[in-house]
């Protein structure tokens, strides 16, 4: 054993005697809640394409699950084996998460936005056994795409297609038999969600959580919010990432409360759910937050029971922590987190109008995070440095990618973003290690665009960087020299990443023609400067 690999199995068992790791799976959650309420709702699954919202209660909850897990079963799947489920926020994402924790089988949400391009690298590295997916959404059709891919994908035994009632539809393959009787699930720290990264870097990372490192955020997120059983919490954020999966879904179960789905949030329809249902808490980027606030003021019933806000993925404006809280009277809580640390820091609601605007939040229980340069020695309060985060939240490692450094030798991870600390311990992001942008809250893959770009035949030379949006946080820019003659413009650069098959989130927004890209002596190109000049940009229509 290794000395870093010795430090984690010493820090493991300080977070169980701590009390951090509830040595529980993600399937007891739904076992407990059934035992406790069995009769309560705990899901009420708005779709935007229907009128009426189905509603389950945690015994029918348990009951669907029983049943898709026999039938994974007797599909051939088996502990260890990997689901990719790329779903909208529907309840058959919400089954089939049990479903997998009660075999042993190992949940893979990916992002509805994804297409054939990313996805047949998620589903050939992970060697996807079943691959579910919407039979439409938002006007594309996912189960044709799923069936083009067969071909490339040996490994893939299934496809399966919600909202389908033929012979690969959902309820046809997972619910239409009774539930037999199921060998052990889980263990607490068997990998039980794989979620990958936005490729930043590269070729996207698959990051392993165990249910212990699951059930921590939700254990820390619930004190620091006081949250119980009594709550209601609307999951507009989608279930592909970890805010909406572990932050919404994994909670509101953990809690014993509610959860509302909404597969497409359309501000009205959103904030009208929140009224009439008494949602309490949400996690969202900064849009959602907007939306809402305008939605109100333009004359939507005001959502009262709404009192907690988990806000992260961007700086939230101070002016729009200003409206919420008084036209909402609205606590909105920053935060810092990513799919590796999952809820690395937070503002408590007490001190929200005074730290949300300004830092990051505070280390949540069981986490710790360090400022330091680059020989590691901590930096003074209120300068930048690299910042480290270790604690029970922490993934597992990176799926098939051992000779990739995780942790240091006392166990800390390199989050890749710089960081300052205030002497009361907040923490405010101040840039980033890593070449990327988030655009709405979802990292934009840089690298992989600029890839892409390299090979048009009218461009010998691209950078993407972002700028500035007061409702995304940021845009996407292409600096693009062309190459001799050639002409290229924003809707040729489109089309070409369309033909790509990449999701249509990641494109850039803005091209901008330059004779050269600033460089450094080395040759690097010098992105800092382009930013400069994207920045002006923020205020162009």
């Amino acid at each position: 054993m290794t000395v870093a690999a010795a430090v984690r199995e010493m820090s493991h068992a300080n977070f169980r005697e701590a009390g951090y790791w509830l040595d529980k799976t993600v399937d007891q959650l739904l076992t407990e809640a059934v035992a406790g309420t069995p009769d309560k709702v705990a899901v009420i699954a708005d779709r935007a394409d229907r009128d009426h919202a189905p509603r389950f209660t945690y015994g029918e909850l348990k009951d669907l699950a029983d049943r898709a897990a026999s039938s994974l079963l007797r599909l051939g799947v088996g502990r260890g084996d990997v689901v990719t489920v790329q779903l909208p926020n529907w309840w058959e994402f919400v089954v089939t998460a049990f479903a997998c924790s009660k075999i042993g089988a190992v949940m893979n949400p990916v992002m509805p936005i994804l297409r054939e391009r990313e996805l047949l690298y998620i589903l050939n590295f992970c060697e996807a056994k079943v691959f579910i997916v919407p039979k439409s959404y938002r006007g594309f059709d996912y189960a044709a795409m799923a069936q083009s891919m067969r071909a490339e994908l040996p490994h893939l035994k299934h496809v399966i297609v919600a909202d389908d009632d033929g012979e690969s539809g959902f309820k046809e393959m997972l619910l239409s038999t009774d539930a037999g009787k199921l060998p052990r699930g889980l263990h607490p720290d068997d990998m039980a969600v794989l979620m990958f990264t936005s490729g930043t870097t590269g070729e996207p990372k698959g990051v392993m959580h165990t249910s212990n490192s699951l059930i921590a955020c939700c254990k820390a997120l619930s004190s620091r919010f006081g949250l119980d059983s009594s709550d209601v919490l609307l999951v507009a954020s989608p279930v592909g990432h970890m805010t909406g999966y572990a932050a919404v879904v994994l909670l509101s179960v953990y809690l014993g409360g509610t959860m509302i789905l909404q597969d497409v949030w359309e501000p009205k329809r959103g904030v009208n759910l929140m009224a009439r249902e008494g949602v309490t808490y949400t996690a969202a980027s900064t849009p959602f937050l907007s939306d809402i606030c305008d939605t109100v003021k333009d004359g939507a019933p005001h959502p009262r029971s709404l009192r907690s806000f988990l806000c992260g993925g961007a700086p939230i404006p101070s002016i729009l922590i200003e409206r919420a809280a008084e036209e909402l009277d609205l606590t909105v809580c920053s935060l810092w987190g990513m799919t590796e640390v999952l809820s690395g820091t937070l503002t408590e609601p007490s001190r929200a109008a005074e730290k949300s605007a300004s830092t990051d939040g505070r280390a949540q229980e069981g986490m710790e995070v360090r400022v330091v340069d680059a020989e590691g020695r901590a930096m003074p309060a209120g300068e930048s440095g690299r910042l480290l985060v270790r604690g029970a939240q922490m993934f597992k490692g990176y799926y098939k990618r051992p000779e990739l450094q995780t942790f240091d030798g006392e166990g800390w991870f390199d989050s890749g973003d710089l960081a300052y600390m205030d002497v009361d311990g907040y923490i405010r992001i101040s840039g980033r290690v890593k070449d990327i942008l988030i655009r709405g809250g979802e990292n934009v893959p840089v690298v992989e665009i600029e890839n892409l770009l390299y090979k048009h035949p009218a461009i010998s030379g691209v950078a993407v960087v972002g700028f500035p949006d007061a409702r995304l946080g940021e845009r996407g820019c292409a600096f693009i020299v062309p190459r001799g003659d050639s002409t290229i413009d924003l809707a040729a650069v489109q089309a070409y990443l369309g033909e790509a098959k990449m999701a249509k989130q990641f494109w850039p927004e803005r091209v901008e023609l330059v004779a050269e890209l600033p460089r450094t002596a080395s040759g690097k190109i010098q992105k800092f400067k382009l930013r400069e000049i994207a920045a002006a940009f923020a205020d162009a229509k």
